[in-house]
């Protein structure tokens, strides 16, 4: 428990997501905004945002954990995505 909020972590190196869990916490999203663009993994595998299709950014996703944006965090049927965690304290505590 952490802010008053219980959880549970997983270690997606440990415990990899299956292709229907990434998509469902995907769900209304898109792949391109759980793919970590900024990742080394990804700048040494040379391609460009213009290069990849939605079903590439899920396969590489699947290979390659590191290219998942964390962390990953679902309320309800909510999904925030990367290191900001502002949004939901305030949307989920007030």
């Amino acid at each position: 428990m952490q802010a008053g909020i219980f959880f549970k972590e997983r270690d997606l190196f440990q415990e990899p997501l299956s292709e229907s869990e990434l998509r469902v916490l995907i769900g209304k999203s898109t792949p391109a905004n759980v793919f970590s663009w900024k990742s080394p993994s990804f700048k040494k595998l040379g391609f460009g945002p213009d290069d990849l299709e939605d079903s590439d950014l899920i396969s590489l996703m699947l290979e390659e954990p590191r290219l998942i944006r964390r962390p990953l965090v679902c309320v309800d049927e909510n999904l925030f995505i990367g290191p900001n965690l502002d949004t939901l304290l305030k949307e989920h505590l007030d």
